[in-house]
């Protein structure tokens, strides 16, 4: 299969027409159609070499037994020793008359081919191989991207429907082998696109054993196979590795700090802690087990401590495994997975760590687990609120759902706040306000009036009170929550704080920015003792602040404040946060009052 791979033969031709002999190394998954590449070039060249000729290097005896053919061919027994045929081809090769080429099919490693490789003469080598550590010059072969796998689907069945031919090179993942497989069975079965992609879905391991590729005697379930059964007799580590990575996403998996914990093997199954046990904690076995895996292309770098597996991979990987046993190793990928999400979302320096997470954590993870919330929250906390409003209202629903908690659990009264919060800073304040107006006296019952779960929710309510169009009811919520708060949490917990700041808030709201202004000149310094100047309370503080002073009447200092604030939020925050995005909104807006009522003056 070529499509595509018009750009690769160009680079291709161009590294091997420099001085001889010269070498390249086509490298890349099993079934991604680095022996296709291959051969398509020689064909391209055949009228420019006097011998072109293709060696099997998977094993070395079929290697060697492929040089005495060759040496047969050239007529090279009579100018060497008969019993070296290696040495007989390198001497024909050396002072051979026209260019040659000769390609070595799957070779597994450097090792395994240096003593046939020819020393000399004016040729090329050409080597395909899964392990993409050589010396020398390596071409990586890609998957096909999602148009191109959709066009020969679309050629080669006949069937036009493009949105099936891209859905179906989607799950396929673009491989060339598993293209020309999945469009020989539809053609042999009689189905429509639609119709493969339909039982691909529900019997994926099945279909990846059926249909035989044009020019390609194994499926991808045997190509891949073969590389699976290799790796567990080389390194089983590695092989269990595997395994475990094939229950995440197919996104690209941070494998360091998945195996950072060793402490989790305590979790494992038995069997699983037996054999991914010994990489938990130790960085050197880690990586001993990622290089077996890049040396059949079963895992390529995806970023800084970064790996992807193809989704077929994963696949085929999961359909060589018992169903009990599978079952393990997800609860392995769940337990490592849930260590590995960090304990505070709220601080951005989190933020890399969990984005990296959020696939695999809504791959394994449950949703009344303790890191799908803290991966909602991080959603949430990162200005994603709508994805941390739909997460949570799929966390509530299964707390609600779920016999070990209930309705009236307080997971469950908990989850249904932040489905509250988040709905209201997704835009829906009316309807934040009326969850939280329904969970109130709920909380109130089951948990207390003192509570801080409690006193959480009537914060949120008089929040969203205000932001649904009446601000006098909020500040006067927020009046009379702040005493509570202060005998139950101090005078300077940092929930006591944030009352203080909604109070002033609201107060401002309400029709009173002098107040306002007051009350967060005077909360402000507070914040920066207990949490530092760039927490982003601290930092909403500090915009409130400058809000009601211009508010108050003073444009410019308003003007002041938020040019010394907004390059803090785009470098705490980063530029496109909505909260940074807002200083920006508010400095042009201060500015432009500023300089209008200093023109009036």
């Amino acid at each position: 299969m070529l499509a595509g791979r018009e750009e690769l033969l160009a680079e291709l031709d161009a590294r091997l027409s420099g001085p001889v002999p010269r070498m390249v190394v086509l490298s890349g998954l099993g079934g991604v159609g680095k022996t296709c590449v291959a051969l398509e070039y020689a064909y391209r060249h055949l009228a420019e070499v006097g011998v072109a000729w293709q060696l099997a290097a998977e094993d070395a005896t079929v290697l060697a037994a492929g040089f005495a053919e060759l040496a047969a061919q050239l007529g090279a027994r009579d100018l060497a020793d008969a019993r070296d045929p290696v040495a007989s081809v390198h001497a024909v090769l050396a002072g051979f008359p026209a260019p040659w080429l000769l390609i070595f099919d799957y070779a597994p490693d450097p090792a395994s081919v240096a003593a046939f490789l020819p020393p000399a003469g004016p040729g090329r080598v050409l080597i395909t191989s899964q392990n993409p550590d050589w010396p020398g010059q390596v071409m990586d072969v890609q998957v096909l991207n999602r148009d191109v796998a959709a066009g020969f689907l679309i050629s080669r069945t006949g069937d036009p429907d493009r949105t099936a031919a891209r859905d179906l090179a989607g799950v396929l993942g673009g491989l060339p082998l598993a293209l020309e497989q999945a469009a020989a069975y539809i053609q042999a079965a009689g189905m429509t696109l639609a119709g493969y992609l339909s039982v691909f879905r529900g019997r994926e391991a099945d279909l990846l054993t059926r249909g035989q590729a044009a020019g390609h005697p194994a499926t991808v379930a045997a190509a891949l196979g073969l590389a699976l059964s290799r790796l567990g007799d080389e390194a089983p580590p590695a092989a269990g590795l595997l395994q475990l990575l094939a229950c995440l996403a197919p996104e690209p998996v941070p494998v360091a700090l998945l195996l950072s914990d060793a402490q989790v093997a305590g979790e494992l199954a038995p069997g699983v802690a037996a054999t991914v046990g010994p990489l938990l904690g130790d960085p050197v076995a880690a990586g001993d087990a990622i290089a077996a895996l890049r040396r059949y292309s079963l895992v390529t770098p995806a970023g800084d401590g970064l790996v992807l597996v193809h989704r077929l991979v994963q696949a085929v990987t999961l359909a060589r495994v018992s169903g009990n046993v599978v079952g393990q190793w997800k609860l392995a990928a769940a337990a490592l997975v849930e260590a590995a999400v960090p304990a505070d979302p709220e601080v951005p320096a989190a933020w890399p760590t969990c984005a990296v997470l959020l696939p695999h954590a809504r791959a394994v993870l449950d949703l009344t687990s303790g890191g799908t919330w803290r991966i909602a929250r991080y959603l949430g906390y990162s200005g994603n609120y709508p994805a941390a409003r739909d997460l949570f209202r799929l966390i509530a629903d299964a707390h609600r759902d779920d016999d070990a908690y209930g309705p009236e659990h307080p997971h469950t009264l908990a989850a249904q706040h932040e489905l509250a919060r988040w709905t209201g800073e997704a835009g829906d304040a009316a309807g934040a306000r009326d969850l939280l107006a329904a969970l109130l006296p709920v909380s109130e019952r089951v948990s207390g009036l003192e509570n801080p779960d409690t006193l959480a929710a009537r914060h949120e309510l008089a929040r969203w009170t205000g932001q649904a169009g009446d601000p006098a009811a909020a500040r006067d919520q927020f009046a009379g929550l702040l005493p509570v708060r202060e005998q139950v949490s101090g005078p300077e917990h940092p929930d006591t704080l944030i009352t203080r700041g909604n109070l002033a808030y609201w107060t401002g709201r309400a029709g009173d920015p002098a107040a306002a202004r007051d009350q967060f000149a005077g909360l402000l310094p507070v914040y920066e003792r207990i949490l530092g100047p760039e927490h982003p309370d601290t930092l909403t503080t500090s915009a409130n602040l400058a809000y009601s002073t211009g508010e108050a009447g003073d444009p410019a200092a308003a003007r002041d404040l938020f040019a010394g604030l907004l390059p803090v939020y785009e470098r705490i925050l980063g530029p496109e946060h909505p909260a940074a995005l807002a200083a920006g909104h508010e400095l042009a807006r201060w500015t432009q009052r500023a300089e209008r009522d200093h023109g009036t003056a």
